[in-house]
């Protein structure tokens, strides 16, 4: 890992966010992608198991990236979506690991009949903490 990005492109019409760094490592993250990887307990959970697999989100669209400090980046969805702190490493470690991480997702939604289309989807929350932690 190479640390702080040198160039972060946000590409409207196609819904990318482009990630450079400065051990020449380049990534076009859809944003999609993005959300549905999103580092938020909402999306992961607080254990292993207990996220919520994002059904749905194939048209998502990004509204602003915000820095937070020198280690990572606020992503603001147009779905609402906004409480995940992608740090540096871990954008870096999704544009590695896309192709991988992308097949491992289509596959969650298959095994559950979901879809990447926005409507009505089958229940699909995996959570498993609780009252109290603040999931609906």
């Amino acid at each position: 890992m190479s640390g702080h990005p040198t160039e972060i492109k946000l590409h409207q019409q196609s819904r990318v966010l482009e990630i450079t760094y400065g051990d020449d490592a380049n990534y076009m993250l859809p944003y999609e992608f993005l959300r549905v990887y999103s580092p938020s307990a909402e999306v992961r959970g607080h254990g292993v198991g207990q996220g919520t697999l994002q059904v749905g989100k194939k048209n998502v669209g990004v509204l602003e990236v915000l820095p937070v400090g020198n280690y990572a980046m606020k992503i603001v969805f147009d779905d609402g979506h906004d409480s995940g702190l992608y740090s540096w490493d871990y954008l870096y470690n999704l544009g590695k690991h896309q192709a991988d991480l992308w097949q491992e997702y289509l596959a969650q939604l298959a095994a559950v009949g979901a879809s990447r289309e926005p409507g009505n989807q089958p229940e699909t929350k995996k959570s498993g903490c609780g009252s109290g932690c603040g999931h609906a």
